[in-house]
């Protein structure tokens, strides 16, 4: 998927569940593995929890993704994954979440 596409997919899944200033906030990064990062280690619920992710060309792409929602005032952090994180996920924080 192009960076501008998954960008502009991203914004409008966060805006149409509440926005960036939806009571706890947002949290971005980047993974090899999305399913394992949200719903194991992130402990996102898959039925009930607003998430998203999209996969891209590298992981350079990715991080691109990631600096643009960081910089735009979602939670998380430059640097996690390895090169083969290609892949850019967010969900909504909430009290079950881990950070």
């Amino acid at each position: 998927m192009e960076q501008g596409k998954l960008i502009s997919e991203i914004q409008k899944y966060i805006d149409s569940n509440g926005g960036m200033a939806s009571g706890y906030g947002w949290y971005i990064g980047v993974t090899a593995d999305p399913k394992r990062r949200l719903f194991h280690e992130h402990n996102v619920s898959e039925r009930n929890g607003p998430w998203i992710y999209g996969g891209v060309s590298s992981d350079r792409v990715a991080r691109d993704i990631e600096n643009h929602f960081l910089q735009k005032g979602c939670s998380g952090g430059q640097g996690g994954g390895g090169p083969d994180a290609k892949y850019v996920y967010a969900y909504r924080i909430n009290l079950h979440t881990r950070e």
